[in-house]
C-alpha cells in the first residue's frame, strides 16, 4: 500500500457534514514516514504526528512523557538520551527536508512554555467559537493530534444554561467526535451520524459523584471502569486493543453552575501514556470548552422572555370562517436555542375570503422575535386593505427597509376565495406550500419565490392557482423540511409523501390528524430551528348559495335592490327575514349611490348566517351617528346596528366593502342540516 501523503499544514480539520455516516476507522497510528500530520504553524513547536516504529508522534510540543525527540538527520549521530525510541529506524530511513529545516527550539518538547503556548494557542481556537459546533470544533483542531488521537464530547440533555436547574437523573448525550486517522482529523455528529449502539446514557453511582468533582481522572480508575465501553462506543478498535487505561482521560465540563458535560482524550495504542502533568493540561482544555459552550446557550431568564414574547405575538385562535377549516402548530427550536422569527395568521378578508400568511425572520434572538412582531401587525394591516399578495410583500418589504434592522425574512401571503374556488399567492423567498388534492395525490405548488423580505428593489408577483374543494393547503416554515442532515429539497418530497400517506388511511383526514403526523418528519435531534404550520381546508362555498349583482348608482337603485334582494330570500325559503333585510339593504345602497361613481356591487350570502354586501368605489367610510329629532337623515346606519346580528365597514384599495349579517332561523338551519344529512 502507498504511504498515505503528508497533509497540507494550514489545512483546518474537517467537520463530517450532516447526514454523513460517522467514520468508525480503527484506533492506530500511520506507520509509514510521511503519513503523518504536520502541525507547523499550528502550535509552536507542536511537530507533525509523523511516527517511528515502536515511538510516539514527533515533535509533539506538550510534554509527551515519553514521547519520542525528533530524531537527527540521516547521517548525524543520534543524540545519547533517555528518549530514543525507534532511533535506529529513524536514521535508516532519514528524515525529511521539512523536518530537518525545523528550528530547534521547536522540537524540545520538555520545557514548561512549550505547553503554556499550546494552552494559549487552544484557548484562543476554543474562543473563536461563536456557537456550540463551532466550539466543539475549536477544540478538536487544538486537541487532534497534538494531544490526543480522538475526543469524544458527551453534553449534558437537556443542557442547562444560565441561572436554570439541572435535570435529574444526569443523562449524557454523544453529541460529536472527531479523530485522526491518516492525520485526517474528522468531527461528526454522533447523534445524526447513525453511530451503531446508544447516543444517550443516565449516569449515576460513583461516576456521576466523579464528574461533580470537577477534576479529569485517567481510564484506569474504578469509577470509570462500567462506562468506557459505552463513552468509548464510536471509535472502533477500543475493545480489541483492550481497556485503554491510561490511554484514556475523562475530563468533566464545568460551566459557572452546572456540570454540562465530559470530555474524553484518547490516544492510539502506539502512543506514550498520559502521565499526572497531561491532567493539569486536560483540565485547562475542558475549563476553556465548558464557558464556551455555556456562552453559547442562552441565560434562561433570555430564552425564557424570548420565547414568551414570540408565543404572545402568534394567534390566540384562528377565525371560524365559511368555506375554509384551519388549523395551526408551533413548535419552537430546542430548548437551548431562543426564541425565533417564524409566525403564522389567517385574516378574514371581505366576500367570505381569507388570507393566510407564513414568514420567518432570520435569526434567533429577542431581536428577531420583535421585529416578527413588527411584521405580523404589517401584514395584518395591509391584509384589511385588501390589496393583492403581491402588493403586500411589496409594502412588507419597505416597511422593514424602514425599520432597519439588519434581520431579513422570508413570507408567503395567500388569498383564498371559496366562491371561485381561487387561490392567489405570492413567495418572498419562502418555501413553497404543499397541496393535498381530494383524491389524496400530493403536490409541491411550483410557486416561484422572489427576494426575502428586507432586501428591496426586487418585484413580486402574484400567481392564480386553483384551490380544488375538499384540497388541503399546508403552508410551513423551513425548520420542518430542513435540519443539519437534510436539505430542503429533500425535506419538502418527505413532506409531501407524508401527507399521501396520511390521506391513504383516513379519506379526508382530520386536520388535527394531519398536522400531528407532519410533525412527526421532525428529528429531535437534529433539529435547532422553530416550526410554524398552517393547514387550510378548502370546502368552498355552493353557487346556489350566493346572489350577485351589479347596480347603477341612481335614484331608483335602492328600490331595485329591495326587488333583488326579495326574489333571493324566497329561493332559499327566508321569507320570514323579507322585512328586516329589505330595509337595511335599502339603507346601505342608498347610502352608497350617494358618493359612488361606478356601478355598486350587492352580494347575498347564506352560511349560517345571512350576510349582505354592498361594495363602491368611494373611500369614505360611513360612521353612525344619532339623529336630532329635526333631522331628514342620519338614521340609516343607526337602523342596520339595532337590526343586524353584527356589521361593519371595510376600507379597500379600489373603494369599501359595508356589510352586514342576520341570523338565520333555527327552523331552517335545522331543515339544512337534515337535507345535507341525507345527501
Amino acid at each position: 500500500m502507498e504511504p498515505h501523503p503528508r497533509a497540507d499544514t494550514n489545512t483546518a480539520p474537517s467537520a463530517q457534514q450532516p447526514g454523513e455516516a460517522a467514520p468508525r476507522t480503527p484506533l492506530s497510528r500511520p506507520s509509514s514516514p510521511g503519513s503523518g500530520r504536520s502541525c507547523a504553524g499550528e502550535v509552536p513547536g507542536s511537530g507533525g504526528s509523523d511516527e517511528v516504529p515502536g515511538g510516539a508522534p514527533e515533535g509533539l510540543r506538550l510534554p509527551g512523557r515519553g514521547a519520542a525527540r525528533p530524531a537527527p538527520a540521516a547521517g548525524v549521530p543520534a543524540e545519547q538520551s533517555g528518549d530514543e525510541v525507534g532511533r535506529g529506524s529513524e536514521a535508516e530511513g532519514g528524515r525529511d527536508e521539512a523536518e530537518q529545516g525545523r528550528d530547534p527550539e521547536e522540537r524540545l518538547p520538555e520545557t514548561q512554555s512549550d505547553r503554556l503556548r499550546f494552552l494559549d494557542l487552544a484557548a484562543r481556537r476554543i474562543a473563536r467559537g461563536v456557537d456550540l459546533d463551532e466550539t466543539l470544533r475549536g477544540l478538536y483542531e487544538a486537541a487532534v493530534p497534538a494531544f490526543a488521537d480522538v475526543v469524544l464530547v458527551h453534553l449534558r440533555e437537556p443542557l442547562v444554561a444560565g441561572e436554570g436547574q439541572a435535570a435529574e437523573p444526569l443523562v449524557l448525550r454523544l453529541h460529536s467526535f472527531a479523530q485522526g486517522p491518516e492525520g485526517v482529523v474528522t468531527a461528526a455528529s454522533a447523534a445524526s451520524a447513525g453511530v451503531a449502539g446508544p447516543v444517550r446514557s443516565t449516569v449515576g453511582g460513583p461516576f456521576a459523584e466523579l464528574l461533580l468533582g470537577r477534576q479529569p481522572v485517567f481510564g484506569d480508575v474504578p469509577e470509570t471502569e462500567a462506562v468506557v465501553s459505552e463513552l468509548l462506543e464510536p471509535v472502533a478498535g477500543v475493545s480489541a486493543t483492550g481497556a485503554p487505561g491510561r490511554r484514556l482521560i475523562i475530563a468533566p465540563l464545568y460551566g459557572r453552575r452546572h456540570l454540562l458535560g465530559t470530555v474524553a482524550l484518547l490516544r492510539a495504542a502506539g502512543r506514550p501514556v498520559f502521565v499526572a502533568d497531561d491532567l493539569l493540561v486536560a483540565a485547562q482544555l475542558a475549563t476553556y470548552t465548558a464557558l464556551g459552550v455555556e456562552a453559547s446557550v442562552p441565560s434562561g431568564q433570555e430564552a425564557s422572555a424570548a420565547d414568551a414574547l414570540q408565543l404572545r405575538m402568534l394567534p390566540s385562535s384562528l377565525p371560524e370562517t365559511t368555506g375554509v377549516r384551519l388549523a395551526s402548530r408551533y413548535l419552537p427550536a430546542a430548548e437551548t436555542s431562543q426564541g425565533g422569527g417564524d409566525w403564522y395568521d389567517a385574516i378574514p378578508l371581505p366576500g367570505n375570503r381569507v388570507a393566510l400568511v407564513v414568514g420567518d425572520v432570520m435569526g434567533h434572538s429577542m431581536t428577531s422575535a420583535a421585529m416578527m412582531g413588527q411584521l405580523r401587525t404589517t401584514v395584518q394591516t395591509l391584509a384589511r386593505l385588501d390589496l393583492p399578495p403581491e402588493e403586500v410583500l411589496y409594502h412588507l418589504d419597505e416597511q422593514a427597509r424602514r425599520l432597519g434592522s439588519e434581520h431579513m425574512a422570508t413570507c408567503l401571503y395567500a388569498i383564498y376565495d371559496p366562491i371561485s374556488q381561487r387561490l392567489l399567492v405570492a413567495d418572498a423567498g419562502h418555501p413553497p406550500p404543499v397541496l393535498l388534492h381530494p383524491d389524496g395525490s400530493g403536490e409541491v405548488l411550483q410557486v416561484p419565490p422572489g427576494a426575502p423580505i428586507g432586501v428591496g428593489g426586487v418585484p413580486f408577483e402574484t400567481w392564480e392557482l386553483p384551490a380544488p374543494t375538499g384540497g388541503t393547503l399546508l403552508l410551513y416554515t423551513d425548520g420542518l423540511v430542513e435540519s443539519r442532515n437534510r436539505d430542503v429539497l429533500t425535506g419538502m418530497e418527505l413532506l409531501r409523501g407524508r401527507l399521501e400517506a396520511v390521506a391513504a388511511r383516513v379519506a379526508p383526514p382530520p386536520l388535527d390528524m394531519l398536522c400531528d403526523a407532519v410533525l412527526t418528519l421532525l428529528d429531535p435531534d437534529a433539529r435547532d430551528d422553530d416550526v410554524a404550520l398552517l393547514a387550510a381546508r378548502f370546502d368552498g362555498f355552493a353557487p346556489l348559495n350566493v346572489a350577485y349583482w351589479f347596480l347603477s348608482p341612481q335614484p331608483q337603485t335602492a328600490g331595485r335592490a329591495r326587488q333583488l334582494t326579495r326574489r333571493a330570500l324566497h329561493r332559499w325559503g327566508l321569507g320570514s327575514m323579507l322585512d328586516a333585510t329589505e330595509l337595511m339593504v335599502s339603507e346601505v345602497v342608498t347610502n352608497a349611490v350617494r358618493y359612488a361613481s361606478r356601478p355598486i356591487a350587492l352580494r347575498l350570502l347564506r352560511t349560517d348566517v345571512l350576510r349582505c354586501e354592498v361594495g363602491d368605489d368611494s373611500p369614505q367610510v360611513p360612521r353612525m351617528r344619532r339623529a336630532q329629532a329635526g333631522d331628514e337623515g342620519g338614521r340609516g346606519l343607526f337602523l342596520v346596528d339595532q337590526l343586524a346580528l353584527r356589521w361593519g365597514a371595510t376600507l379597500l384599495s379600489t373603494g369599501k366593502v359595508v356589510w352586514f349579517e342576520q341570523e338565520i332561523p333555527e327552523e331552517y338551519r335545522q331543515h339544512r342540516q337534515e337535507g345535507a344529512d341525507a345527501a
